[in-house]
């Protein structure tokens, strides 16, 4: 049986989820924005290891419940186990979620960073809002990856040094023409919702900023640093070869390619961890209520 691709990046999962949002920003949402305040049942699509569940149970009033959904056997046990001692009541199933289908009876439909890796992102929004009752909720967190790449200031260097953002907002749009996967989605949530007769949609926008200080000692700023490196910030491009190769297949040119291994070397080489770096994520939070259910 072929390995799944996530369940050898538990490590990166876990690293890198808190570069997106601060605990006081998600309670606000829950409180002042969804206004939760009863019990509520929760389905999470793409669970992982369960973060929304680990982030949002604790704000959530007692007795609201969570449902997590997860392709990957390792991501499944991890939730498992830590949310073993843990006062919720949660459950977690391994299962493909493009094919199990749900009873509508849940009040809130989840999703984290998921929607961007399904060919057919409209069709899994459907399963979603088929899922949960007349007058539940759907809240999509969701990246929009060209917001993303704009939100980086490393300290002496002009941007376009470091990140060619003409360059990939072509590319990412050429890969989504060509396999559906969309790293942009986030932004594209609240027209999609609509479409599909959602009501009451909203978006939010994710409130970290993150900023790693060349004047703070190195103990103290070695796990930001950690972690923006497994995010991918800085990260060494594949042999050169390779690497424009590997960009010329997605329909780029050679000089397009080129250019774009120059810049991601350089970035690789000047960020360290006493480099001054500003970096924002600007997860798209987008939601709404889904009404008048047959």
């Amino acid at each position: 049986m072929e390995d799944y691709y996530w369940d050898n990046k538990l490590e990166y999962l876990r690293n890198t989820r808190d570069l997106y949002y601060n605990d006081d920003y998600l309670e606000f949402l829950v409180n002042s924005v969804w206004k939760i305040s009863k019990p509520v049942r929760i389905i999470d699509y793409g669970c992982g290891y369960g973060y929304l569940g680990i982030k949002l149970l604790p704000l959530l009033p007692k007795g609201s419940t969570y449902k997590g959904i997860d392709k990957g056997q390792q991501l499944i046990n991890k939730a498992k186990s830590l949310f073993q001692n843990l006062p919720y009541d949660v459950e977690f199933i391994v299962a493909d979620v493009t094919e199990i289908e749900l009873e509508s009876k849940y009040d809130i439909a989840v999703c984290h960073a998921f929607l961007l890796h399904m060919a057919d992102p409209k069709k899994m929004l459907q399963k979603m809002i088929n899922s949960v009752i007349d007058k539940g909720n759907i809240i999509c967190f969701e990246p929009h990856w060209i917001s993303n790449m704009s939100s980086y200031h490393l300290n002496n260097y002009d941007q376009s040094e470091i990140i060619q953002l003409g360059f990939l907002q072509k590319l990412f749009e050429k890969d989504t023409k060509r396999n559906g996967k969309d790293g942009n989605i986030g932004i594209k949530l609240p027209t999609y919702l609509s479409e599909l007769g959602v009501k009451n949609i909203d978006c939010r926008i994710s409130d970290k900023v993150n900023f790693l200080d060349y004047n703070t000692i190195q103990t103290d700023k070695q796990s930001l640093y950690d972690s923006l490196k497994e995010e991918g910030l800085g990260s060494s491009p594949a042999e050169k070869e390779e690497f424009i190769e590997a960009l010329i297949e997605r329909g780029t040119s050679f000089d397009e390619a080129q250019e774009q291994y120059e810049a991601e070397l350089r970035f690789s080489k000047v960020f360290n961890i006493d480099s001054s770096l500003t970096y924002a994520p600007n997860m798209k939070i987008t939601f709404g209520v889904v009404k008048n259910r047959e």
